[in-house]
């Protein structure tokens, strides 16, 4: 049991709903023999009954593996399953002559012929509904619909009905196997709609990365190509100045080095902004994208009076553990908590997904242990129940003049 609970948590969102489709279809076919094929043994009686029920079995596998292929079709891991459709249809043709032959030539007898009724319409609004699942268009999902039970009105006329009944049986099988062919639309459409929510999030993911690879480039530029645009300009002086044999061009060959260390400044200043993280802001920006991504996430603690390397190193914390919420786990909930303990601050990260959250050896924690191990603090990581996924950072707060 744990090892089946296992497998299902270790799939993504998008996979679960997509194998909890597929087995609803299957889980049909079955709901198919109970409905339709069991009954048939209280109405007839005999070969004539195990006949039917045979019948009805084949239909709900035939069913069942269309809805399979189709499935498969509709996440493109295979062509349209073009001649399974047509499979379909024929065994459906089929069985639905062999249920009229059987009412017409069996004996003389209400409950055979309540029994072929009830198989014929079965079979037809079934195989509609199935059907579905093969095509896109609306229009041929209509057609498909209109056809089955366009069939069902004609197979009214030999069964022995008028055609105030046929036209009601053609009206039966055109609302039932319109609801399940609707049924059919709508799963695909919600189960596809699951996986473009998924690329969606790491599409944004990756853009907001792309983002700020984007401002740190054009904060780079600014820096860079204005200075070194002086700098040319005033070596090219320089040379000019030299080559008359003045004076000046030491003068200007100074500022050129002056330009180059205040470059050098500018560069690191831009380098350490893009370093440091936060920690108020990366709090913010974690409970925000969490919740964006349909995770709960509550958080706890203020940063307040904390020295900036502290802040820096904990912000980083925060960024890398959403991250690995985000793409690792499955997580519904994710609780962060900062507190103070004596002279350490304690940054506790605690998500439900930990059937895909990292193990202790992923790059991004190892990055994460070189910068806490540059304050002094150290980072723990592991499940600590089932399903549950920690990672705790304690770092010491040096006293300084803005708190402790």
């Amino acid at each position: 049991m744990r090892e089946a609970g296992g497998w299902w948590r270790r799939k993504s969102t998008p996979a679960k709903v997509e194998t909890y489709t597929r087995w609803s279809f299957h889980f049909f076919a079955l709901i198919y023999v109970a409905s339709v094929g069991l009954p048939v043994f209280g109405q007839v009686t005999g070969q004539l009954a195990v006949w039917l029920v045979l019948l009805v079995c084949a239909h709900a596998v035939v069913c069942a593996v269309t809805a399979s292929l189709a499935l498969d079709w509709t996440r493109g891991r295979r062509e349209q399953p073009v001649r399974m459709l047509w499979v379909l249809g024929a065994v459906t043709l089929v069985i639905s002559v062999a249920v009229i032959g059987i009412a017409e030539r069996g004996p003389d007898d209400d409950g055979l012929d309540r029994a072929a009724v009830s198989v014929f319409v079965g079979v037809l609004t079934f195989a509609a509904g199935i059907g579905a699942l093969g095509v896109r268009r609306r229009r041929r999902v209509l057609a498909l619909v209109g056809g089955f039970a366009a069939g069902a009105a004609l197979g009214g006329f030999p069964l022995g009905y008028g055609v105030p009944e046929s036209l009601v049986t053609g009206i039966v099988v055109l609302v039932a196997a319109g609801f399940l062919a609707f049924t059919s639309v709508f799963s695909v459409w919600l189960l596809n709609a699951v996986y473009e929510l998924d690329t969606a999030r790491e599409t944004r993911a990756r853009l907001a990365v792309a983002e700020e690879r984007l401002r740190f480039g054009r904060d780079l530029h600014d820096v860079m190509g204005r200075n070194l645009a002086v700098i040319a300009l005033k070596s090219e002086l320089a040379v000019q100045l030299a080559r008359r044999g003045r004076g000046e061009a030491v003068d200007q060959m100074t500022e050129v080095q002056r330009i180059a260390h205040e470059t050098q400044r500018e560069v690191r200043d831009v380098v350490r902004g893009y370093r440091e993280a936060d920690l108020g802001t990366e709090l913010t920006g974690a409970q925000g994208v969490l919740t964006a991504a349909g995770i709960t996430c509550v958080v706890t603690g203020e940063p307040n009076g904390l020295p900036a390397e502290v802040q820096s190193a904990l912000g980083w914390v925060v960024r890398e553990a959403t991250t690995n919420v985000l793409r690792h786990g499955d997580a519904k909930l994710c609780v962060v908590a900062l507190r103070s303990e004596g002279e350490r601050v304690v940054l506790t990260v605690e998500n439900d997904g930990a059937s895909r959250s990292p193990g202790t050896g992923g790059s991004g924690l190892a990055g994460l242990r070189e910068r806490l191990a540059a304050v002094a603090g150290t980072l723990e990581t592991g499940p600590v129940r089932e399903g549950v996924f920690r990672l705790v950072a304690e770092v010491p707060v040096v006293a300084t003049e803005g708190g402790s």
